[in-house]
């Protein structure tokens, strides 16, 4: 697996702060999800009480951590793909290694645009709608802020491959 590079410009080092602090909070969101789960399991089985609503923010926390953490995971160089082919490239065809790399990053941030133009409106329609899950006059949960953590990750994970991107394009630095 190939380690990216350090930060080499400001722009760049502020991005991946901002890409640090958003798997910090999606690593928070799974410490309290984890907590919440147990507890409420431990009340269920030793006082027959269960928490409102576990359900709701379990389903709508996981989506939240991964569009927290997709950015991060692309700056490390931790996204999951399978690189044999580019290993034995890197050996034999390095040029042809970076161009399939950065081809890979360019088509992400492709996609990922898709999800930030679908998920704008989605995202205005339900803060303006409010939007839920769960069930009235029980337990509810507001969906707007999963719906702006999808854009802003996507958008963060999209400025995290172009940065990829331009790695790839740049000339090698000879030690």
């Amino acid at each position: 697996m190939q380690m990216k590079a350090e930060p080499s410009s400001a722009p760049v080092r502020a991005l991946y702060g901002v890409l640090a602090g958003l798997n910090i909070t999606g690593a928070l969101l799974v410490v309290l999800l984890l907590v919440l789960i147990n507890v409420d399991s431990l009340g269920r089985t030793f006082f027959s009480v269960s928490i409102l609503g576990v359900t709701e923010i379990v389903e709508l926390s996981l989506v939240a951590i991964v569009f927290l953490q997709l950015g991060d995971a692309v700056r490390s160089g931790r996204l999951m793909r399978s690189d044999g082919l580019l290993n034995i490239l890197d050996q034999r065809v390095p040029a042809v290694a970076r161009a399939m790399r950065a081809f890979f990053d360019l088509v992400s941030v492709a996609f990922l645009t898709l999800i930030v133009v679908g998920g704008i409106p989605r995202f205005i329609e339900s803060y303006q709608n409010g939007e839920f899950k769960g069930t009235a006059q029980l337990f509810t949960v507001p969906e707007w802020p999963v719906k702006l953590t999808i854009v802003v990750g996507a958008i963060a994970a999209i400025l995290a491959f172009l940065v990829s991107a331009w790695r790839e394009f740049r000339p090698l630095k000879r030690n």
